[in-house]
């Protein structure tokens, strides 16, 4: 199943992250990548999230290495790319302090960075990993343009962009989508106008760390977290459902329409968010949901 961004961009309702499928989380091989790539095409997800900076900026090259062993069509599947953090690693020696950077310099770069490491001519989504408080609108709009003009990047979003930011840019550039923090662990995009102003605009967000980042299934001596899952867990367990299961529905249910971006490289795990697309929820569950993360019911 296939969400509609604009006229010209459809992907798949749930997206596959990538972040760790190389060295900072599970260092899948090339092939493994190509194997997983089309697993998550026979499940329907034709949708992959990058940034730059995954894997100290080697993630990208992985990928693009898995492309290149073939039996994927280009054309059938989308990519979605970051850019906008710089960080220091071993792989950049000349950036020393951790840092954003919108400029449009930087954004060049690394498109041209991105697109030779995936093996690409083109990027489906580019999107500013987070916004910089030095981020002029204009010069992110102009860079977009041009990109744009070039064939480089077709589409353009953000990412982790309140609405104060979001809008300052959108009334430059045609910003289709922001990718966000949300999770039955994490309920701020829905009360701090986030998804709200993604309604208002007709803007279809997309949700990282689904699974509030694994932390959803790590042992924790944290009390307050303990008893919250606990929580999460009965209602969980009154309706049959994992907690996994449970966390993807509540977000596939929200009116936005938003895609959760899955965090695993087991294909396994990645079809559990895939299952729950098509087993829809009540409002009243939804409520549930929300009552037991809280604690409490709402006013």
């Amino acid at each position: 199943m296939q969400v509609k961004l604009n006229e010209d961009l459809g992907l798949s309702r749930i997206i596959a992250g990538v972040m760790n499928w190389g060295i900072w989380g599970s260092d899948l091989s090339p092939e493994k990548v190509n194997s997983l790539i089309k697993n998550c095409i026979d499940l329907g997800i034709t949708t992959f999230d990058h940034a730059d900076i995954y894997g100290n900026y080697t993630t990208e090259k992985l990928f693009g290495e898995a492309l290149n062993l073939g039996g994927i069509d280009r054309s059938q599947i989308q990519i979605i790319t970051k850019c906008g953090i710089k960080m220091p690693c071993d792989n950049r020696p000349d950036i020393k302090i951790k840092s954003y950077n919108n400029s449009g310099a930087h954004i060049f770069e690394s498109v041209k960075n991105s697109l030779e490491n995936l093996g690409t001519d083109y990027i489906d989504l580019l999107l500013l990993h987070r916004p910089s408080p030095l981020l002029d609108p204009h010069v992110v709009a102009d860079a977009f343009l041009r990109l744009k003009n070039q064939g480089k990047v077709k589409h353009f979003g953000v990412s982790n962009f309140e609405p104060v930011k979001f809008n300052m840019l959108y009334k430059s550039v045609p910003v289709i989508t922001n990718q966000i923090e949300a999770s039955v662990l994490n309920l701020d995009a829905f009360t701090n106008g986030i998804l709200d102003n993604a309604l208002s605009r007709g803007i279809k967000p997309m949700a990282w760390a689904p699974l509030g980042g694994g932390k959803l299934f790590q042992k924790s001596k944290d009390y307050e977290f303990v008893t919250q899952r606990a929580r999460l867990k009965e209602v969980a367990d009154k309706y049959g459902w994992t907690l996994d299961e449970m966390a993807y529905k509540f977000l596939l249910h929200h009116p936005s329409q938003i895609l959760p971006v899955t965090g695993s490289s087991k294909i396994e795990r990645i079809k559990v968010a895939v299952d729950a697309v098509a087993d829809k929820i009540t409002d009243e569950q939804w409520f549930e949901i929300w009552s037991a993360s809280k604690g409490q019911d709402v006013a």
